[in-house]
């Protein structure tokens, strides 16, 4: 199989720095759980604002998202609210649709002038000293071996006859099925114990970056979706880092240019 990925380029300016974060899983496991969370994640952005040049959201940021034509829904004000500031003050959005939230269409580009990418993209940083580093980010899900079941279920979601017979249903009908269904997600179950790591050998998203560093070298690959925070070397050369969630974990990457770094917020 043969890799091609679009190409970003960013220029990272003294002082400033890429932010990543994955899985906020908001709505799950209930309202009052969902706005605790935000407030901490609106307390996040608000202590990296200071010299956040972009912030990559890598997926699952919402539990579920459908965008109709006149409609989303509602909640998650307060995450949005800091997200448009944070645009309207200079710092570059970089969304990926999750298996969560795949149905964004323009909305998070018209209100936070956010780029929404579907796919994994290539992004070359390049620092104050003209040094370059290429990343390989994306969500995660459907990538790799395995998992054959889903990846027949997300071809059929991204479909766009299933997702016009979805928007013909009233949303009050739409969003309740979508949350039934959503309670038996991971995140509204994280109760019942932490994702497991598998060993190198069986996981999937370990494996995808060595097929991919094989034909293309990364020095760093980004990724969530397993809900892990995760350091591993791909090879001598690689590194392949998954950002965690924030339904238990809040962990997120930093890179200044030269470093890269996986920490826990509070």
């Amino acid at each position: 199989m043969r890799f091609s990925f679009q190409k970003k380029r960013i220029v990272l300016q003294e002082g400033r720095k890429a932010y990543f974060s994955s899985d906020y899983h908001l709505g799950v496991p209930n309202v009052k759980e969902s706005q605790e969370r935000e407030r901490l994640i609106v307390r996040w952005l608000e202590s990296v604002e200071h010299d956040a040049q972009v912030l990559f959201l890598v997926g699952d940021i919402f539990d579920f998202w459908f965008e109709y034509g006149h409609a989303v829904p509602k909640g998650f004000v307060r995450v949005l609210g800091k997200l448009a500031q944070l645009s309207d003050n200079g710092v570059e959005l970089i969304v990926f649709t999750g298996n969560h939230d795949m149905w964004m269409f323009g909305y998070l580009t018209d209100e936070l002038g956010a780029s929404v990418y579907r796919n994994p993209v290539h992004f070359e940083f390049v620092n104050s000293n003209g040094d370059t580093s290429h990343f390989l980010v994306g969500h995660g899900d459907g990538l790799g071996p395995g998992d054959q079941t889903y990846k027949i279920l997300k071809r059929v979601f991204e479909n766009s006859f299933f997702q016009l017979l979805f928007r013909l249903a009233h949303p009050d009908i739409g969003i309740w099925i979508a949350k039934t269904w959503s309670k038996r997600s991971r995140a509204a179950n994280v109760e019942k114990g932490e994702e497991q790591f598998m060993g190198e050998d069986k996981e999937w998203l370990l494996q995808y970056c060595k097929e991919v560093e094989a034909q293309q070298h990364f020095d760093f690959y980004i990724f969530g979706h397993r809900h892990l925070r995760l350091d591993l070397a791909v090879n001598d050369r690689s590194r392949y880092i998954n950002l965690g969630e924030w339904v238990t974990l809040q962990t997120f990457a930093t890179y200044d240019g030269q470093e890269m770094s996986l920490s826990r917020f509070e």
